[in-house]
């Protein structure tokens, strides 16, 4: 092992009381650094280390509570705090091909029947590495206009990554979200991070989601981000819509309205070529 290497192992006896007797890195630690750490027992688990000043309870959380409030498959937590996450490896194998998809329509549409009184969520969570305040409203229109796209833009702006002229449309088009939403019929729990990277599938199956990023919503914006990088295609819909029919203008207009927030994330985090998808969608909005 390197030297990083044995310091991760050390981290992980300290947590769980067991060495690891192979450590490998896994790929999408974004943010994080992720291993796979093989115990001499032929036992797998997942080891995410957060780095200095970083701290993976939050993620912990939403793990388990999505395995306590839905049947969506994620890995169980063996050891959430600090930062360290030690979770249960997941095996994966083959690609997402339209099976894997039409299992994914009925695993989030099965996760965005579960419902709760109001939008938002019990307590704040993250999106990466990015707080996502949850206070609890009646209405979905103004929950996603204040909680969603105007604080994002705003902590885009603010870490000077958002032109100032864009965050002016942002805040013309949060004035007019009226032409574009109504209100569903109850807040759906969704998964919240909705690409590629956080969909594990097996043989034709999805295996499981990781990296969560849940509230209470109106579940179009799930349906929304997952298509913004191509995550899933027409045999997801095809079957979601099978289960929970998909309202007339999702795909025309709201998809896009939508997808703002994500871009937004991205562009805080990243800058750069999202600046430009950003006021791509914008445009198509009219804005």
């Amino acid at each position: 092992m390197s030297t990083l290497e044995r310091d991760a192992a050390m981290g992980i006896e300290a947590a769980i009381g067991r060495r690891p007797v192979r450590l490998a890195p896994l790929s999408g630690g974004c943010i994080a650094e992720i291993y796979r750490a093989d115990f001499d027992d032929g036992e797998i688990l997942v080891a995410k280390f957060a780095g200095e000043g970083g701290d993976l309870m939050l993620e912990a959380y939403m793990l388990e509570y999505l395995r306590a409030h839905s049947a969506l498959p994620v890995p169980t937590v063996i050891h959430g705090g600090g930062d360290l996450l030690i979770m249960e490896f997941i095996e994966t194998s083959g690609p997402l091909d339209a099976s894997a998809q039409a299992h994914a329509g009925e695993l989030l549409a099965a996760l965005h029947a579960v419902s709760a009184p109001s939008f938002g969520h019990e307590r704040d969570t993250l999106i990466g590495p990015l707080p996502q305040p949850n206070p609890r409203q009646a209405t979905w229109l103004d929950f996603f206009r204040d909680q969603r796209l105007l604080y994002m833009a705003r902590v885009a702006l603010d870490a000077g990554r958002l032109p100032t002229a864009t965050m002016g449309r942002i805040e013309t088009l949060a004035g007019r979200l009226g032409a574009w939403i109504e209100e569903p019929a109850q807040p759906s729990l969704i998964h919240g991070d909705m690409w590629g990277g956080n969909v594990l599938a097996s043989n034709a199956r999805i295996a499981g989601f990781v990296d969560p990023a849940i509230y209470y919503v109106d579940a179009e914006i799930e349906l929304a981000f997952a298509t913004l990088f191509s995550t899933f295609g027409e045999p997801f819909f095809r079957r979601y819509g099978e289960i929970r029919p998909i309202r007339a203008g999702f795909f025309d207009s709201r998809r896009d309205l939508y997808n703002l927030y994500p871009l937004l994330v991205h562009v805080r985090l990243f800058g750069g070529g999202y600046v430009a998808s950003l006021e791509a969608n914008l445009g198509k909005l009219g804005c």
